[in-house]
């Protein structure tokens, strides 16, 4: 019996999910550090465009990315709602700024497809699969890919 519930668990996929421009995206939650309010960030000179500054973060300095920016979305106002959320991307600490989170959710691995060529205007090359829940579709991002070599290497700069 206790097999058949691991076998279960290994199934489900556990996801952080916000909201960005109207659309549900989510990440696995290990590589979710924290999540934390809009707080002061300072900009940096120089930076690429969807580089918001870099922020503080008990005496740590991590880059924050505003991921409408980096989407091409419009730009919108941060909101009681705006959170940031902290992510390990390949050993570097990384914000990015969205609408608001949703919860932590536990989809079953087999609910998840390859992503079409393109969804939600979005390069879907940042884009590992998406979750089809009862109502709603769920836009998994592959963190590895939101950015480029180059861009990371700017990044571990700021």
């Amino acid at each position: 019996m206790a097999n058949h519930t691991q076998k279960k668990d290994a199934d489900l996929l556990q996801m952080v999910t916000f909201n960005i421009g109207g659309e549900e995206f989510g990440v696995e939650i290990l590589t979710v550090q924290e999540i934390i309010r809009m707080m002061q960030i300072t900009k940096v000179p120089k930076a690429p465009d969807f580089v918001e500054g870099v922020i503080n973060l008990r005496g740590k300095v991590i880059p924050v990315i505003d991921l409408r920016k980096r989407f091409g979305l419009e730009p919108k106002g941060h909101d009681k709602n705006t959170r940031i959320v902290v992510v390990e991307i390949n050993k570097m600490i990384v914000g990015f700024i969205v609408d608001s989170v949703s919860e932590v959710l536990r989809i079953p691995a087999d609910t998840v497809e390859p992503p079409p060529p393109v969804v939600a205007g979005l390069d879907s090359e940042y884009i590992s699969g998406v979750g089809k829940l009862e109502d709603r579709l769920l836009i998994l991002l592959d963190l590895d890919r939101l950015l480029s070599r180059e861009e990371k290497k700017v990044l571990s700069q700021v």
